[in-house]
């Protein structure tokens, strides 16, 4: 998958901003705050329709102005074929979405048509962050594998939701009304979470040994990283955890089991990556991580996402730099940076930014 062209429209601190980028290797340059890392959060935000900054769509518009436009033509590598996606963000009321002048009726019809791997520095989160961090690494993977899984997880936290306020409804009392509502539930909870868990559990057994390469490709040294992924609920299936946990959840008004509350546990040389890795090891395994979920995107779709490192060379050191630098997947990739690249580097592009706006293209 490529995006050849891409053109920005009050987005951030581009007022217009419009560039064509290589099939191979790009390279953007510039200083902090000249517009780097919004011009990869817009390349993302036409995979994820979401800022990997978690910032509102409100902020994503240029200040002063109503609405920004992310316009994009994107080429399918396995047969040649173009799209053009263009996205209205809006200050107020809903975004538009459009691809091939064609407006889609739901915005999130968009999943699948562009897929975009992105490492940033704040992807430090994926191993020192909260499980939920790294439950949304397993469930974006998902999604970029089969875009059913989008609704699948938005069902997941529906059925959670309706269950919770249900459970704060009881006030600590399990009446019949309230028990026969919460069997309903719990049918529909059991039944789409085992499917999930599945999902999960297989995703997780595929990515372990592109992980583990991955980091000893960065690492330049043989180094034992183990992923587990076993929540209590999945040996009798979570319907016997609900009802097991039941009287519990009622008194809490909170549904304490599911894929809502599942981890997955990091390690490096048998000891938790969070508690017992170094800064390196971590910022290493984390983009371990991202490029394993790009590798198995790529070989499961037969296409590969754009990857996008931003800011990444300044958070490594000069040895994990240049082993990154010389184990870039192919396909496309969009790298972005404060400084010139070492030299043993190669770029087939160089875009140089300044203030949103492209003050040098070098080829």
């Amino acid at each position: 998958m490529i995006v050849s062209h891409l053109e920005l429209v009050d987005f951030r601190n581009y007022v217009t901003g419009s560039f064509e980028l290589d099939a191979g290797t790009t390279v953007v340059i510039g200083d902090n705050g000249q517009g780097k890392t919004n011009l990869a959060e817009s390349l993302a935000f036409l995979a994820t329709l979401s800022s990997f900054r978690s910032a509102p769509t409100d902020a994503l518009v240029r200040v002063g102005a109503s609405q920004a436009i992310i316009r994009a033509t994107v080429v399918d590598d396995a047969d040649g074929r173009e799209s053009l996606v263009e996205i209205e963000l809006a200050t107020a009321g809903r975004n538009r979405v459009q691809v091939n002048r064609q407006r889609l009726q739901r915005v999130r019809d968009l999943l699948g048509t562009v897929r975009v791997t992105v490492f940033s520095p704040d992807d430090l989160i994926l191993v020192k962050g909260s499980p939920g961090d790294r439950r949304r690494f397993l469930d974006d993977t998902l999604v970029a594998l089969a875009v059913k899984y989008d609704s699948v997880r938005l069902e997941i936290d529906r059925i959670v939701r309706q269950r919770n306020t249900l459970l704060k409804q009881a006030g600590g009392r399990l009446t019949d009304e309230i028990e026969a509502t919460l069997d309903v539930w719990d049918a529909k909870f059991a039944d789409i979470a085992d499917q999930f868990g599945y999902a999960r559990a297989t995703l997780v057994a595929r990515l372990a040994p592109m992980v583990q390469e991955a980091y000893e490709q960065l690492a330049g040294t043989p180094t034992a990283i183990d992923l587990h992924y076993e929540p209590a609920w999945r040996v009798a299936g979570l319907g016997a955890a609900l009802s097991e946990a039941r009287a519990a959840d009622v008194r809490r008004g909170v549904s304490t089991v599911g894929p809502h509350r599942d981890e997955l546990t990091l390690s490096i040389a048998g000891l938790p990556s969070r508690t017992h890795a170094s800064q390196g090891e971590q910022r290493t395994l984390a983009l371990a991580l991202r490029l394993a979920g790009h590798r198995l995107v790529t070989e499961r779709t037969g296409s590969a996402p754009v990857l996008v490192l931003d800011d990444v060379l300044s958070e490594l050191d000069d040895h994990r730099a240049t082993a990154l630098l010389g184990h870039l997947p192919s396909g496309q990739v969009i790298i972005t940076t404060a400084s010139e690249l070492p030299p043993a580097a190669r770029a087939d592009h160089v875009l140089r930014v300044e203030a949103g706006a492209v003050v040098a293209d070098e080829r």
